[in-house]
């Protein structure tokens, strides 16, 4: 369990495995964030598979860990924890092919906004349920997958879209049977590394250097608000909510 790296035939292969819902705590966001950039980094890598095992893709920070946890520290920790792992990929020196099944969510939506290419399950959900817990962000990287409306509806909402949608804005590369998932995403990255390794990481860097936008600085922007709203006292009602399985209140 937790994240390991193994590399074959020049793939860097990243897997989060973090039962029950590859939701990650603190830890492991620094701990996603440093293995895909050391994988990305080794000269014999032309490609990187970023995927998980078990239910999910990703559900986005561990509640439970930032409501037992003394005043501050979790939600800084979140917030840097999850800057930190959408910036490697983003900036990982060879392309990064997500690879989704089930649901992405939250954090998930981060990590896959910022991947090069996604291959996708068939049926999996992407999703930004932040304002169910008085929390924003990652409407940076959904922005990079869906039309600027249906962004600001699904922010608004919490409402996730099926696979099918992102595949016909052409957000998505391949939609597969589940069994399929792996072999696909492998396949995407047996194709690049076909290529010149320096050739591909030039062509990385300069694409992300023609960006329309910053999503680093962009990203960070969001998370100020985050927490104003934990500042405010919704938030920590909205996450108290969820742990404890109830409707929250927010009439006080």
């Amino acid at each position: 369990m937790g994240i390991t790296v193994d590399v074959q035939d020049g793939i860097a292969e990243v897997v989060m495995d973090n039962p029950p819902v590859n939701a990650l705590t603190v830890a492991g966001w620094f701990d996603l964030a440093e293995k895909v950039t050391a994988a990305g980094r080794r000269p014999e890598v032309g490609a990187l598979v970023l995927r998980a095992e078990g239910k999910g893709f990703n559900a986005g920070v561990d509640i439970k860990e930032m409501q037992t946890t003394e005043g501050f520290d979790a939600l800084i920790g979140a917030n840097r924890g999850c800057f930190a792992a959408f910036r490697a990929v983003y900036e990982c020196e060879v392309p990064v092919i997500a690879a989704v099944h089930d649901f992405c969510l939250g954090g998930g939506i981060g990590l896959v906004g910022n991947a090069d290419i996604i291959v996708a399950a068939e049926g999996t959900r992407f999703g930004l349920p932040e304002v169910n817990q008085g929390a924003l962000g990652a409407a940076t990287h959904l922005a990079r997958l869906v039309p600027q409306h249906r962004m600001r509806e699904m922010v608004y909402t919490a409402d996730p879209i099926d696979v099918s949608l992102l595949a016909a804005w052409g957000s998505v590369s391949r939609v597969v049977p589940r069994a399929e998932l792996r072999d696909a995403a492998m396949e995407v990255a047996a194709r690049i590394c076909e290529k010149s390794r320096l050739v591909i990481r030039r062509a990385k860097e300069s694409l992300n250097g023609i960006d329309p936008v910053d999503v680093n600085r962009s990203y960070r922007f969001e998370q100020g608000f985050t927490f104003e709203l934990n500042l405010s006292g919704v938030s920590d009602e909205a996450r108290d909510a969820f742990v404890e399985k109830r409707d929250a209140d927010f009439s006080k």
